[in-house]
């Protein structure tokens, strides 16, 4: 089984919708089999790499509210965070562009270090308050995983993974994603949200069960509202 998964690494939800799914990957019999690959999405794709707001102001900005309110929000969503054993800094997190970062995760992939640099990407976002727009910071993340840093610091500066980024882009908006994390399970059935883990347990045992049949793409659990009025990533994705 193949689960591609559409997420940013500045997205709240895209980390707990990870640690959720891995939660339910742990208690399914057949989790051997299952190949999790992870997909570009960016939410802010024309934020700088240095000197944006805090996440408090970006965040009120964004959606119109005052800054209490956003603080508020964040901390809604850091409840949540520590129901999977997370712990998310909203106070001292550094918002940033994070193209770079998905190159860096296609680039792990192939040198067979991709779960692990998507892990570290997002503990460096949420946990550890580091900018991981900034490519220094990207190669000694590299290293931490056990990617060669300087090799990695190369290929920051060049436009490698540039194509790929920007292919699952291209693919996330063939498929009508305006939401992350975004996932699509063997091309048949899509999972939108950070939804609790009985979700991900239903649609690993029915895709199990299904998967000689022939794709066609479903949505399960609560989907995203067109409502504007809930692009406040409250209601377990985040939008564009």
């Amino acid at each position: 089984m193949r689960i591609d998964v559409w997420s940013d690494y500045a997205c709240p939800f895209c980390y707990i919708g990870k640690r959720r799914l891995e939660n339910a990957l742990s208690q399914f019999p057949h989790r051997d089999e299952v190949e999790v690959v992870f997909r570009s999405f960016q939410l802010d794709p024309h934020a700088k790499v240095h000197g944006n707001k805090d996440i408090h102001d970006m965040l009120a900005a964004k959606y119109g509210m005052s800054r209490e309110k956003a603080i508020e929000m964040n901390g809604q969503v850091g409840e949540q965070a520590r129901g999977v054993g997370l712990d998310f800094h909203f106070d001292t997190m550094v918002h940033t562009n994070t193209f770079d970062s998905h190159r860096l995760s296609h680039y792990a992939s192939v040198h067979g270090k991709g779960a692990e640099m998507s892990e570290r990407l997002l503990r460096a976002y949420f946990t550890d308050s580091l900018n991981i727009g900034d490519r220094s910071v990207l190669a000694q993340l590299a290293a931490e995983v056990g990617l060669n840093q300087e090799e990695a610091a190369a290929m920051l500066e060049s436009d490698a993974y540039t194509d790929e980024v920007n292919g699952d882009l291209d693919a996330g908006q063939r498929l009508g994603i305006t939401g992350v994390p975004f996932f699509v399970f063997n091309n048949k059935y899509a999972v939108s949200g950070a939804q609790p883990g009985p979700v991900f347990t239903e649609v690993l045992d029915t895709v199990w069960a299904e998967e000689q049949e022939a794709p066609v793409l479903q949505t399960l659990g609560q989907t995203k509202s067109n409502n504007p009025g809930n692009s406040d990533c409250s209601d377990g994705s985040c939008g564009i």
